[in-house]
């Protein structure tokens, strides 16, 4: 049994102001959409693949893209975002089943947009959880035919702590009321987990993807942050910091209302007409 309640006592002073930005559980059920997950959306000639996005743990289709999926819409993209990893009886907290199905899930979704859209390849961009499950859709259910580039916003690609997951639980009130102790998406998420073994052994990267990690010093989650980052051809890691010493964006925040983060997220999606990300990005 995951011992939330006795971690959780040691966690208490660790809410962060970011905590204030995220949306509440009944927000989100009623929070519309608006402008992605459009089916009649075709891709442009400038952006002519559309983009998925995928939520991280304790996230779900909607609040984890508030201000990131409206961000690409306004440039253009067609924009669609998933749930996945649900478990029985617990709404609106996701990416909890287990990894490998998750990644059932969304070899699902990517078929049913490229259909929708007649494109022959997406792009991936996800938080958390949502930038490391796809490696497993690429690397053993033939995605990486479908995919053109994976961006990961803090993704946990070598695991975290026990420790480490638990920190996302003040995020979201009442997820701890509601999640059981049957949560085989945070055990696969563990460092050294059978999952996490197999996802990496080999290489961390399939020929013909684009892979971009972009990370914050101050992730409190996924720790070390250099955990995150991967190794092989066709591989950017980039620190939100490095691009504007003053973001101070930690895990949560990187994928729900990190301009930086956003700005050097569409670099990855059109390396082609790449503007360089600074700190005056949060305008753009």
């Amino acid at each position: 049994m995951l011992p939330w309640r006795r971690l959780l006592g040691s966690l208490a002073a660790l809410m962060l102001a970011g905590a204030a930005l995220t949306p509440t559980a009944a927000q989100a059920a009623t929070a519309p959409s608006s402008g992605w997950n459009d089916y009649t959306c075709k891709p442009s000639a400038a952006h002519p693949r559309p983009v998925i996005l995928v939520h991280g743990t304790l996230g779900n289709s909607v609040d984890n893209w508030l201000a990131f999926a409206p961000y690409l819409v306004h440039r253009g993209y067609c924009v669609f975002s998933l749930d996945y990893g649900q478990l029985p009886g617990v709404p609106f907290f996701h990416g909890l089943g287990p990894i490998e199905k998750s990644a059932g899930q969304l070899d699902a979704f990517v078929d049913k947009v490229l259909a929708a859209t007649g494109a022959a390849k997406a792009d991936l961009v996800g938080h958390s959880q949502g930038g490391m499950m796809p490696r497993w859709y690429l690397k053993f259910l033939g995605g990486a035919e479908k995919v053109n580039a994976l961006v990961g916003l803090a993704p946990d690609n070598h695991g975290t702590t026990l420790l480490g997951l638990t920190r996302l639980l003040p995020y979201f009130p009442g997820a701890e009321d509601l999640i059981s102790a049957a949560t085989p998406g945070l055990a696969d998420q563990i460092a050294g987990s059978a999952f996490l073994t197999r996802l990496n052994e080999g290489g961390d990267t399939v020929p013909g993807v684009r892979y971009t990690v972009i990370s914050t010093r101050y992730d409190q989650v996924v720790t070390p942050y250099r955990s995150q980052f991967l190794d092989g051809p066709g591989v950017r890691n980039v620190v939100v910091q490095d691009l504007c010493p003053l973001d101070l964006s930690e895990h949560v925040a990187i994928g729900l209302t990190d301009r930086i983060a956003y700005h050097e997220a569409v670099n990855a999606l059109d390396p082609a007409h790449a503007e360089p990300t600074t700190c005056a990005s949060v305008l753009g």
